[in-house]
């Protein structure tokens, strides 16, 4: 995965343990993708100063990945949802009997409610 991606991801799981502004920051510049001296000028420090906060918020959100795995764990759970949701339609496709169509429906539908 991209490590822009990944680190954007890793936001989204486990940002509210970092510091208000290394958080902030690190949103700006992956998720708003402004550049360290346009963070710096809203900020008040210096480019090297976002830059180093960045890092640090960077270190932490993937030691949290390493000790936690919620993020692993969450894209593990959605490819387990897609391969229920195309083998629900493969069996919907290939039978005849109205029970297990319907059966085959629902576990489809309910495995696409959870990717949601």
């Amino acid at each position: 995965m991209e490590k822009n991606i990944e680190v954007s991801l890793l936001l989204d799981f486990y940002g509210q343990l970092l510091p208000e502004s290394g958080r902030q920051m690190t949103d700006l510049y992956y998720n708003d993708d402004l550049s360290l001296a346009e963070i710096a000028e809203q900020c008040g420090i210096t480019r090297q100063g976002v830059r180093d906060k960045i890092k640090r918020c960077e270190i932490r959100l993937f030691s949290f990945e390493e000790k936690l795995g919620l993020l692993s764990r969450f894209q593990q759970l959605e490819q387990g949802l897609e391969r229920i949701s195309a083998d629900a339609r493969d069996i919907y496709v290939q039978t005849d009997d109205s029970k297990i169509k319907a059966a085959a429906k629902s576990i489809e539908q309910t495995a696409d409610s959870l990717k949601e």
